[in-house]
């Protein structure tokens, strides 16, 4: 896998004329980037394709972490300008929440993020964005050097190419802004808090404990996940949030209060016991749709 790395610098104005260039960088019907976009920069080597059925041909055992998430396919090539080699791939994945949920499992989540399509963010080794159904992300060599200001640049460049929405799925939208850890927001692909019954939603992580989200496919299956969820906690005292809800204490998940708004099912975990956690839950009702 490609290497990760902290920190990052400013975008110089001098490169801004690669935006310029954009237009002939990615030609839409093969998502195949090309290194002319900078001055002095070649394509070393032949270009890279892979599916789903080659993909760990390139990545070995970290190839999963591409396919939980509904990958489809990825184009790459290497650019090298005198000893320097960048590395970039697009994935393209089955739809622009898959995408998101992708990039927020490569994200550092201590280093900020930038506006580069949807999100984007840059270190001195790696960058990355996501835009649409598509992930694309940037690995640079050597690791001795910080190289943040070439690989931004094809970024951004990558970035005025590729078509798609520039918007974060509307679920990050609705978790409650106090307290929360922006950067903590990711799509779970399967076992939400470690429960199977919850097999698809966001997390995120609070000062003061988690909350998450789930959509079912119709407000019926979610009543009926809710009983599920219900009969597996013990003490279950009913709580009066958005549709029903419960609260409850769990070995694992601590203080917890649960609640159903139409075809979603969303929450608290982890909670102090003496925190107010009806007041925290009407507000995250009262913003999912």
């Amino acid at each position: 896998m490609k290497p990760r790395a902290a920190g990052a610098l400013a975008w110089p104005a001098v490169y801004c004329a690669a935006i310029l260039c954009a237009a002939a960088l990615l030609p839409a019907e093969d998502l195949l980037p090309r290194c002319d976009v900078l001055p002095d920069w070649k394509q070393a080597g032949a270009a890279r394709s892979y599916t789903a059925d080659t993909l760990y041909d390139y990545m070995d055992g970290n190839s999963e972490g591409y396919l939980i998430y509904g990958f489809d396919r990825m184009r790459g090539v290497t650019c090298k300008s005198g000893a320097v080699s960048l590395v970039i791939d697009i994935s393209e994945m089955k739809d622009p929440e898959s995408a998101f949920g992708l990039f927020a499992s490569n994200r550092d989540p201590r280093v900020p993020t930038e506006a580069i399509g949807v999100l984007g963010q840059v270190t001195p080794q790696r960058g990355i964005f996501v835009k649409g159904n598509r992930f694309v992300e940037i690995s640079a060599s050597p690791a001795s050097s910080d190289h943040s200001t070439e690989i931004r640049a094809f970024l951004k460049a990558l970035e005025g190419r590729l078509d798609g929405t520039t918007s974060p799925p509307e679920p990050v939208g609705w978790f409650p802004a106090q307290g929360l850890d922006a950067n903590s927001i990711r799509l779970i692909p399967q076992s939400v808090l470690g429960l199977s019954l919850l097999k698809r939603g966001y997390l995120a992580k609070y000062d003061f404990g988690r909350a998450f989200i789930v959509k079912q496919p119709s407000t019926d299956s979610s009543m009926q996940l809710m009983g599920k969820l219900r009969d597996k906690f013990e003490d279950v005292e009913p709580a009066a949030i958005g549709d029903e809800g419960f609260e409850t204490t769990d070995k694992y998940l601590g203080h917890l209060l649960f609640f159903r708004k139409g075809p979603y099912v969303a929450g608290f975990t982890n909670l102090p016991e003496d925190f107010d956690a009806s007041a925290a839950a009407e507000v995250f009702a009262a913003r999912i749709p």
